[in-house]
């Protein structure tokens, strides 16, 4: 393969739930080489595990068919390979859904599922959590453990050639460390490359937080256009810098401020910034404004990789009840805190922890900020952990009550009842994930 010396990346998604319009403008007018969909998080794949054992078909990201839909067509005609994470706790059914969707199109497509990162089979219960220094131990009510996976598990699929490379869970930068590594020859024992690339994975990864998504505040911070926000793509070179842009005419900005909030993002430590491919030192990255929504990147070092991969596991953790209802007008604040106090006398001994929340007035800080002020509609919320659906529904049943049975004027009464999966992290030998590749293909 003759490397290339310039290679463009764009970011489509940063989360599961991402809208869908950004990636389409990608494809057809960010002149790519890879569009990277980041969909998975730790919760996500537990709830993907869940869809899994009830039916073996299922188990991959719930917008997959809607996003290969819309990209199918101008992956293929502009030449962009896509690598994507919507595999989740299915890469390979996720990639029979892709060679179904381009029969159906009539476009001829290879995909490559990268899989071995479900590592449920090797928990004994014996781990401990890094969360909280305790031992794992469920008893049965482990419902997914899943490593994450570096470069090293996406090179072989880039290798085969296809357009599409569907994976589970890998570390976010990763999927833009592998075509790197695929373009550049870089070494993956080179950690100073390595360290490079993980830096611009990182800045990507989040799309439109670092177009201003999630940046924005219209008093400190106003970003422009934001129904129109754009997704980033990056420019990235031999030496591993890059200038980071997006499509002109799309909404939202690029600043050096955009760009250091999202270099800092989910960062414990910039000296140690650990993924499956590297031990990466941001305090080494230089970010400068070249011209207007274009941000040039450069530096960052890196040391040897872990020897362990971090392991994210789900579990069963009950169910959740709350109850909710509206008291507006007079003496609304007052009469939201008699049904309150009626609440947690009546449910409090069977609810120990019961949430009582005033939304609008402290619903997100315990005591309000402006004592002085009182709200002229307050949305009383109620809610609680249980260990059976039943038992949790009984919240929403009592706040229903207060219809009757509680202070004047309340309205709009909604109860749910949700199943909860806890996630923990452990750490796991990095020989214990075994990857490889499954390859499907369609030809027209």
């Amino acid at each position: 393969m003759t490397q290339k010396n310039e290679v463009r990346i764009g970011c489509g998604a940063g989360f599961s739930g991402d809208r869908l319009e950004p990636a389409v403008i990608l494809a057809e007018k960010g002149d790519l080489d890879y569009l990277v969909l980041e969909c998975l998080a730790e919760r996500t794949i537990a709830l993907a595990q869940k869809r899994k054992a009830a039916d073996p078909s299922q188990g991959y990201d719930p917008l997959l068919e809607r996003r290969i839909e819309l990209l199918l067509p101008l992956l293929k005609q502009n030449k962009i390979r896509l690598i994507t994470n919507m595999g989740a706790a299915n890469p390979v059914a996720a990639a029979d859904k892709i060679i179904g969707i381009a029969k159906r199109l009539g476009i001829s497509i290879k995909v490559a599922a990268v899989i071995g990162d479900d590592v449920l089979e090797h928990i004994s219960g014996d781990e401990i959590a890094m969360e909280t220094g305790n031992s794992i131990s469920w008893s049965g009510q482990t419902v997914s453990a899943n490593a994450y996976l570096g470069a090293e598990a996406i090179l072989p699929a880039l290798e085969t050639g296809a357009d599409i490379i569907i994976t589970g869970r890998v570390a976010d930068p990763s999927l833009f460390v592998a075509p790197l590594v695929h373009e550049f020859g870089w070494s993956l024992d080179d950690a100073d490359m390595i360290a490079k690339g993980t830096v611009i994975g990182h800045l990507m990864e989040c799309a439109g937080q670092i177009t201003g998504g999630y940046f924005a505040d219209p008093v400190k911070k106003p970003v422009e256009n934001m129904s129109t926000l754009g997704h980033p793509f990056a420019e990235v070179y031999r030496d591993g810098s890059a200038v980071i842009g997006k499509v002109d005419g799309t909404g939202g900005t690029i600043t050096l401020a955009t760009a250091k909030e999202q270099l800092l993002y989910e960062v414990t430590n910039p000296y140690q910034y650990l993924t499956p491919d590297v031990s990466a030192d941001f305090t080494t990255v230089s970010l400068k404004q070249d011209v207007k929504d274009r941000i040039k990147v450069t530096g960052g070092s890196g040391s040897k990789k872990p020897s362990t991969l971090k392991v994210s596991v789900g579990y069963k953790a009950g169910f959740t009840g709350e109850g909710e209802i509206t008291f507006a007008g007079t003496n609304a604040l007052e009469r939201a805190r008699m049904a309150g106090e009626i609440m947690h006398e009546r449910l409090n001994d069977q609810f120990p922890g019961l949430r009582v929340d005033y939304v609008g007035h402290t619903s997100v800080h315990p005591t309000s900020l402006a004592h002085d002020h009182k709200p002229y509609e307050v949305r009383l919320r109620l809610a609680g952990k249980a260990a059976t659906a039943d038992e949790a529904a009984i919240i929403g049943q009592e706040v229903e009550a207060l219809y009757t049975n509680g202070p004047a004027g309340g309205g709009g009464v909604r109860k749910y009842v949700n199943e909860v999966i806890g996630i923990v992290s452990i750490l796991m030998n990095r020989n214990t994930a075994k990857s490889s590749v499954v390859v499907k293909e369609y030809e027209y």
